[in-house]
């Protein structure tokens, strides 16, 4: 691991979707999306754009309401749990999320600090050298490439392997083949000590896992239920 924190991996919990609905101006998203991830599991969202993969990733992170439904986590809501699940979980959107002005160190050291964790200089070093960026990190980020953002902002998962629940949005976006193999390695780990992961991605990862699977969030658009539902039914 690491790090260098005080910080014991938390103990496994299980992440549970029940009933989740989603309405966005008129239209309904999914509607009774289920699904449910034992420690181990990487779960990917599949389906086509637009069809709310994001938004349910920031329904899981408590960062968006769901019209109907709840989320569990350890069979506890997260709306009770509050500040406890927060502190169990990392949330990367598809921003990268780092300031421009700050260096690559210092966005890795002040995001540290703002969720009450420790992380010295070694550390950050540690972690950008895992992510291609050791002598960049006086660096500040305004210069640096696309791909060198995104792995500026995935360095904080190799800060953070003993936090239970990733949650990635896009994480492979403009990594090379050897970022992309660099961080499915460090899923893998994630995953075999215990943590989830629940992601989107639209390219081919290879992740080999055997916690891997995939959930269609289409699935439970209310055409697709409709359409279970009567089968005889066809759409234009």
């Amino acid at each position: 691991m690491n790090q260098d924190s005080d910080h014991q991996k938390a103990p496994a919990a299980s992440l549970r979707a029940e009933g989740i609905t989603c309405v966005r101006g008129e239209r309904c998203l999914y509607e009774g999306l289920c699904f449910e991830a034992e420690p181990g599991a990487v779960l990917r969202l599949a389906g086509p754009n637009g069809a709310g993969k994001t938004t349910l990733m920031r329904i899981v992170a408590g960062l968006l309401t769901p019209t109907e439904g709840k989320i569990f986590w350890g069979g506890r809501d997260t709306k009770e749990l509050g500040g406890d699940f927060r502190a169990d979980l990392l949330y990367i959107g598809h921003l990268n999320g780092v300031k421009e002005e700050l260096t690559c160190l210092e966005n890795l050291r002040t995001n540290a600090t703002l969720f009450g964790r420790e992380a010295s200089r070694e550390a950050c070093l540690d972690a950008l050298k895992q992510v291609g960026l050791r002598g960049f990190e006086e660096e500040p980020v305004r210069f640096l490439s696309q791909g060198q953002h995104r792995r500026a902002s995935l360095s904080r998962l190799y800060l953070s392997e003993d936090i239970p629940l990733w949650i990635l949005d896009e994480p492979f976006t403009a990594l090379d083949v050897k970022g992309v193999a660099s961080l499915c390695r460090l899923i893998e780990r994630h995953a075999a000590s215990g943590g989830i992961t629940l992601m989107t991605t639209h390219q081919e990862s290879g992740l080999s896992t055997p916690g891997y699977r995939e959930l269609d969030v289409s699935d439970f658009s209310p055409a697709r239920r409709r359409a279970r539902t009567n089968p005889e039914v066809t759409h234009a």
